[in-house]
């Protein structure tokens, strides 16, 4: 058997173990609820332009302008029985004046109100919001799918241990061989429920009718996320296999993967605040850890040069093929350490024998 048939094997198992497990199940089922329900709840919260009642037509034109819907009533008295009955929100009278019942409307003041005349020398390419919403989701998607499937790469390296299967699976295949197949399978698992993910929130946003061209927006973004992604998934999942083969029992993990959970919360969190401050965002977008988060939201919001994606993708890919030369050492040279935890110095010194 070669090693790339090996690997397969692996791979299959690792995929068919993860799609029978209950907790992965789970949590791919609850992100979609929070996902369905963070488009349905808005869209059912929204129950159609706000309902004016007027009664002459001096007020109609900036009222329509402003996308209200207008209730005409034959004199004052029927229009207050109107806003009384809860059939409109708000009455407009001659002068003009507002009629409310508890609180003053803000879309009817607004379109009654002159404004002057606004031109921006530089508007922004895409809707206030976005700017706030896209970033977040790129940095917490990046970070929570890096957190998750890489813990779940070490608990399965040290359930193997701690079960003494490892020793099985070392006698009949190689050890680079059993670490190609979790990373790879991990990863797969991992761009398959962001697919998943993703699908079900263009969907949804078509159906709920909240789509306003929010895609060709982002796509420039969401394209490069892509290969930042998954080279910067690919370095972590070594690194985590390697942590969780220095581990000899679940309880030791606390301890082994303390230094990798930094290296995906700093990055996040200096993302998520710094995101304001050029200088720092730029930086970010080049240092490994943080550049599938920080790229990413610079290329969404126009601040990176043409050549800036592929210098920071050139950087990410020969730090992830060091990081993968040491993640796979000190997997090779702690894996059959079985007896207690084993110290990342005791590994990298450790001349293994297994292949």
């Amino acid at each position: 058997m070669t090693t790339f048939q090996a690997a397969r094997l692996v791979f299959g198992r690792e995929l068919r173990a993860k799609l029978r497990d209950k907790a992965f199940i789970f949590s791919t089922v609850s992100f979609l609820v929070v996902l369905i329900a963070s488009i349905a709840i808005p869209a059912m919260l929204q129950s159609g332009p706000t309902k004016v009642a007027v009664i002459d037509s001096v007020s109609t034109t900036a009222l329509r302008a402003a996308a209200l819907e207008i209730v005409v009533a034959p004199d004052a008295a029927a229009a207050e029985q109107l806003l009384r009955d809860g059939e409109v929100e708000a009455v407009v009278l001659p002068g003009p004046k507002v009629l409310a019942m508890e609180e003053g409307p803000d879309e009817v003041l607004g379109a009654l109100s002159t404004v002057p005349e606004l031109e921006l020398l530089d508007p922004p390419p895409f809707d206030p919001v976005l700017a706030i919403l896209v970033p977040l989701a790129l940095a917490m998607l990046c970070y929570i799918t890096s957190l998750l499937f890489g813990m779940q790469i070490a608990q399965s390296v040290v359930e193997e241990k701690q079960t003494r299967i490892v020793e099985i699976l070392v006698a009949a295949i190689p050890v680079r061989a059993l670490l190609a197949g979790k990373v790879a399978a991990m990863t797969v698992l991992a761009f398959a429920q962001i697919a998943l993910l993703s699908v079900i929130a263009l969907a949804g946003t078509k159906i709920a009718g909240l789509d306003s061209g929010v895609v060709s927006v982002i796509r420039p973004a969401i394209g490069w996320f892509l290969p930042f992604f998954t080279l910067g998934f690919v370095m972590l999942a070594t690194i985590w296999a390697a942590v969780g083969a220095l581990a000899a029992r679940q309880e030791d993990l606390g301890s082994t993967s303390g230094t990798v959970q930094m290296l995906v919360l700093i990055p996040f969190f200096a993302v998520i605040f710094l995101r304001d401050n050029d200088v720092a965002l730029t930086a970010l977008s080049y240092f490994p850890f943080s550049a599938p988060m920080a790229m990413p939201i610079r290329i969404f919001e126009h601040d990176a040069a043409g050549w800036e994606p592929f210098a920071a993708l050139a950087l990410l890919a020969a730090s992830a093929f060091g990081m993968l030369l040491v993640g796979a050492r000190v997997y090779q040279n702690s894996l059959l350490r079985t007896s207690g935890k084993t110290s990342f110095a005791t590994a990298w010194r450790t001349r293994s024998t297994i292949a």
